[in-house]
């Protein structure tokens, strides 16, 4: 039998939006991880963002391990059983739909409008183009939990841009008009706004906030 569970979502700021005030616009980043994100929610204008939200989605089901790398098999080896890999499939797509649903209900809730997001990943590079087997399932997976996420927020009408890592602080620095060292002391300083909870701010919640703050644009 399978399961669709219910995901866990680790919240670990909030933004004080009153429910009766007009929705602000507000746009999404997330570092897109294997069976996870860090996903923050900054508010505009993009020459003075705000932060809003640090936290953790989840994109795979914690009580199923192999969801979290779907494509691997054991010993690190790709996964060949199509059979396991399709049902891994849909329970990752499951988790990605419902962490996504209610991470905008949540914010709906405290009137923040999202027309936009962005995600940051390590590559876009065709798995198939890859002769290593182990190289490859970390492809594949890649490539899933990119794709998930980008579903989830088409399915509500969510705009998302992919940023690569490598040139991620070069692409936000031409689209703001600064310099990338401007940018990165830039989301350093966000991180000291970061109340305790959400901490800590490491690479994935900076590139997170660089993919939301590209999005402001």
């Amino acid at each position: 039998m399978e399961i669709c569970p219910k995901p866990g979502l680790a919240s670990d700021s909030s933004c004080n939006v009153s429910n009766e005030m007009k929705p602000q616009p507000a746009a999404l980043g997330f570092r897109v991880k294997s069976g996870w994100a860090a996903a923050v929610l900054l508010t505009g204008p993009a020459h003075s963002p705000q932060l809003c939200d640090v936290r953790r989605i989840e994109l795979s089901d914690p009580r199923l391990p192999e969801t979290r790398q779907p494509y691997h098999a054991a010993m690190g080896k790709l996964e060949t059983d199509s059979a396991k890999v399709n049902r891994r499939e849909r329970v990752v797509r499951c988790i990605a739909q419902q962490s996504i649903a209610m991470l905008l209900a949540g914010y709906r809730q405290r009137g923040c409008r999202i027309r936009r997001a962005a995600l940051v990943v390590g590559s876009q590079i065709d798995p198939d183009s890859i002769a290593n087997p182990h190289i490859r399932a970390h492809a594949f997976e890649g490539q899933l939990f990119r794709s998930v996420i980008e579903e989830a927020l088409q399915a509500h009408r969510i705009r998302a841009d992919i940023l690569i890592e490598r040139d991620a602080y070069a692409r936000a620095a031409a689209q703001l008009k600064q310099s990338s060292d401007d940018v990165r002391r830039a989301i350093q300083n966000l991180g000291r706004f970061t109340p305790a909870a959400a901490r800590p701010w490491r690479a994935e919640q900076k590139l997170a906030a660089l993919a939301a703050w590209f999005a402001l644009c």
